[in-house]
């Protein structure tokens, strides 16, 4: 490590980000396995480190005129534990499962999300909360959709001299959200594949639906067509509607802990389960 920055207020942040590049920390539960992991490589990994702990006003959840605003540095245990409506069920539920309880009460809603692993357990539920980022940096403020943002592996629109500030959530009257996820055990697991869904009834009917489904490509996942087909029928009918052509914008991959194959089938089998749920 070259140098360690621990700036007191955004403002000085953002100038030594400009200045120096320095990588900004926040939980650490991402940036201390990756540089001992590159360690082991022979790789002597030094960046310049930004901590952001000190920083006011980086943290918790506000509600505003137009939804949520979650800030960066917001802990999984925080959210897990926040009262918030049914449209954050899938989150809160994500937040639970993310490593173990001492990678929960650490790790940030934000680090996940820069961080663009295709396993991030964050990103598909925010993909369906239609949440944007808020980044700032010396020049301005700028929010982008998380859509948008996860531009491909491991890779954001994260801009240099940028920092994440906050996420924000839109309003969604009536919506409730759910996730499910699959791994080789219950917890401290890195998943084979998981989904998210926010869906709004109007009566007995679905009037919207959002599915992603995560680990299962590069980036996680929206399922338009399975949106569309949801749209009009009861809940009780929602899980014979997922079918292998609905998963049509997915890519999976084999690696160690799955095949593309399997990933695909337990995709399909994760959205079935995940929608029944919402009949419950």
């Amino acid at each position: 490590m070259r140098a360690y920055h621990r700036p007191r207020t955004l403002e000085e942040a953002l100038a030594i980000r400009a200045a120096t590049g320095a990588l900004p920390l926040a939980g650490g539960t991402d940036i201390h396995p990756l540089r001992t992991a590159r360690a082991a490589w022979g790789d002597p990994w030094r960046p310049e480190v930004l901590d952001l702990s000190a920083i006011p006003g980086l943290d918790g959840i506000t509600e505003t005129a137009e939804g949520w605003r979650i800030g960066a540095r917001t802990t999984w245990t925080a959210i897990a534990e926040a009262r918030l409506p049914p449209i954050f069920d899938g989150l809160r539920a994500a937040a639970c499962e993310v490593g173990g309880r001492q990678v929960q009460n650490r790790g940030t809603i934000a680090g996940n999300l820069v961080t663009a692993s295709p396993a991030g357990d964050g990103i598909p539920n925010l993909l369906v909360l239609d949440a944007e980022v808020e980044l700032a940096a010396a020049s301005g403020m700028r929010r982008l959709p998380v859509a948008d943002f996860v531009t491909g592996y491991r890779e954001t629109a994260l801009a240099p001299g940028e920092i994440v500030t906050a996420l924000h959530v839109p309003r969604c009257e009536g919506a409730r959200g759910r996730f499910e996820k699959l791994g080789a055990r219950r917890y401290l697991v890195i998943s084979i594949a998981m989904a998210a869904a926010v869906i709004r009834m109007e009566g007995d009917r679905i009037a919207e639906a959002r599915i992603a489904v995560g680990a299962c490509s590069p980036t996680a996942r929206r399922l338009p067509a399975l949106e569309e087909a949801l749209i009009g029928i009861h809940p009780a009918e929602m899980p014979r509607v997922p079918q292998p052509g609905h998963l049509a914008p997915l890519a999976p991959i084999g690696d160690v802990r799955a095949s593309a194959a399997y990933r695909r089938a337990a995709a399909l089998a994760l959205l079935r389960d995940l929608l029944a749920g919402f009949g419950r």
